[in-house]
């Protein structure tokens, strides 16, 4: 199993149904190919982690980067792992700079990326929330 974590930008900001849809055929298609992950989006800045079996986490990458919707594709981590930190996710979301009315946004995604043993990996998120809140 693997986990590979990346950040991308997109070419425009998506519309809200635009990426509501994204985000209903990400989930089903990570769903049969056994992947987990967690997505946060700053702007036009994603960052996502899939994790799941080798050869369909890598498939699944490589149908993202052919993707024309976005461009500057960077493997941050690209890891072998024993343990998924997102089994339960298909793929969780988070959107920088809208947060809930009970929470910040920076407390949300502590609350998301608090359970994940590794520090590297936790830093990446924790460290995308701040340079994308708004100012």
């Amino acid at each position: 199993m693997k986990r590979l974590l990346y950040i991308s930008t997109a070419r425009s900001i998506l519309k809200s149904t635009e990426f509501d849809d994204l985000l209903v055929k990400s989930r089903k298609a990570n769903f049969a190919a056994d992947i987990t992950g967690l997505l946060v989006v700053g702007g036009r800045r994603f960052l996502q982690v899939l994790e799941g079996p080798d050869q369909n986490v890598t498939a699944t990458y490589k149908r993202i980067a052919a993707d024309p919707r976005h461009f500057a594709l960077v493997k941050l981590h690209d890891r072998e792992i024993t343990r998924r930190a997102f089994a339960s996710w298909a793929m969780g979301y988070e959107q920088g700079g809208v947060a809930a009315d009970t929470a910040t946004l920076e407390q949300q995604i502590a609350a998301l990326v608090g359970p994940i043993a590794d520090p590297t990996l936790r830093a990446y998120f924790t460290g995308f929330v701040e340079t994308h809140l708004p100012a």
